[in-house]
């Protein structure tokens, strides 16, 4: 019980107080830009893909590191609201997913690789949540835009099921594309401009990065 009490406690804090659901804090003297990031144009030969792994802040920097990845957008998909802010999806009613946009090429990095480097990012198994994070806006979802994304998509869960590495089934959504809304300026890159000042991702998506970094190396971009 000892041991137990202050994980608890460690937990509550980390849940109650720096989640991945926070707002900019108007008292420092940093300028935060809340309007919608831009979408990079797609290039010739390029591809792309929309994930959803709980926080983005995270996911993002870990697409962002692959080899043969050009861009990763932070943003919201799977909703019904036209152009939601990060408090909308935040409340968890607008049916959104916190989603990274995929940029790459597939002739350096293979949508399926890029599948593998997915699920090795997150806890697939977890329904609407992850970690301290809980809500449907933080489920796992991937959203295919053809016929043969979906297969593949279906093909990976099943060898994610099938590696032993869960000890219950993947839960994650596949859903089929129908729009990405780039998230507020702020939180592109996120987690590397604040690494060293946020609790949450010292506490929470520094672990996360790092072991999805172990599994994939050899996919990564060198420093």
């Amino acid at each position: 019980m000892k041991s137990f009490v202050p994980a608890f406690f460690l937990f509550l804090s980390i849940w109650l107080f720096f989640g991945c659901n926070q707002q900019p804090d108007e008292k420092t003297n940093t300028v935060i830009d809340i309007n919608p990031a831009k979408l990079p144009t797609l290039r010739p030969g390029e591809a792309v893909a929309t994930v959803a792994g709980g926080c983005f802040w995270a996911v993002q920097e870990e697409m962002k590191s692959l080899k043969g990845v050009r861009e990763a957008v932070s943003g919201y998909a799977g909703g019904d609201l036209e152009y939601p802010t990060y408090e909308q999806v935040g409340t968890d009613q607008t049916g959104h997913a916190e989603t990274v946009q995929v940029y790459y090429n597939p002739k350096v990095i293979s949508y399926d690789v890029l599948l593998d480097a997915f699920f090795a990012g997150h806890d697939a198994t977890q329904l609407n949540r992850q970690g301290p994070d809980i809500g449907k806006h933080y489920r796992s979802a991937i959203f295919y835009r053809t016929p043969d994304e979906k297969a593949r998509i279906e093909t990976a869960i099943r060898r994610e099921n099938a590696s032993g590495h869960h000890k219950v089934p993947v839960v994650t959504q596949v859903e089929s594309f129908k729009v990405f809304y780039p998230a507020e300026v702020y939180h592109q890159d996120y987690y590397r401009h604040n690494l060293h000042t946020n609790l949450y991702l010292q506490l929470v998506s520094k672990a996360k990065v790092e072991k999805f970094r172990e599994e994939m190396e050899g996919r990564l971009k060198e420093d």
